[in-house]
């Protein structure tokens, strides 16, 4: 099974997603992250604030949805399109789950503020995350009505 964590700019949130993920996938589930208009670079906020939580961030690079080494099983959307971020859409045949969250690479403010806002990304995507990593992926995989259902349901934490 292999999950994707997709946003624009591949630069914090999906980047994040992906860190903490595969920290506790469960075997036999890969997980990777891209964009559709990759920054270039990981946003050193979202490195630090990784680093602060112990979580390994080696490897991480923000790259394209083109670049990506194997398909998606799912993949889930981190944009923020209340907020009138324009969502990517990746088309293919997978399970699809939209947890959006503002990108906290556009708070602005004191170094305060902005750690802040990446702690808090850090924070909600961990307790999403490890939701995740608690499905039962063997039951869910040839259900996909019932998967979407289960990540959808995640995105409410």
């Amino acid at each position: 099974m292999n999950i994707l964590f997709l946003c624009t700019g591949n630069s914090c949130r999906s980047i994040i997603a992906e860190a903490l993920f595969r920290e506790i996938a469960p075997r036999g589930v890969n997980v990777q992250s891209a964009g559709s208009s990759p920054a270039g670079a990981v946003n050193p906020h979202a490195l630090a604030v990784l680093e602060k939580a112990g979580v390994a961030a080696g490897g991480l690079y923000s790259k394209s949805w083109n670049d990506l080494q194997t398909l998606p099983d799912v993949v889930i959307t981190l944009c923020a399109d209340a907020a009138g971020e324009s969502c990517p859409v990746y088309f293919g045949k997978f399970v699809r789950s939209h947890w959006g969250m503002p990108d906290p690479a556009k708070v602005t403010g004191d170094e305060e503020t902005i750690n802040a806002a990446f702690a808090n990304t850090l924070e909600v995507l961990r307790t999403r995350v490890q939701a995740l990593a608690r499905l039962p992926f063997g039951e869910l995989e040839n259900n996909e009505q019932e998967f979407k259902k289960a990540l959808d349901a995640i995105a409410a934490l």
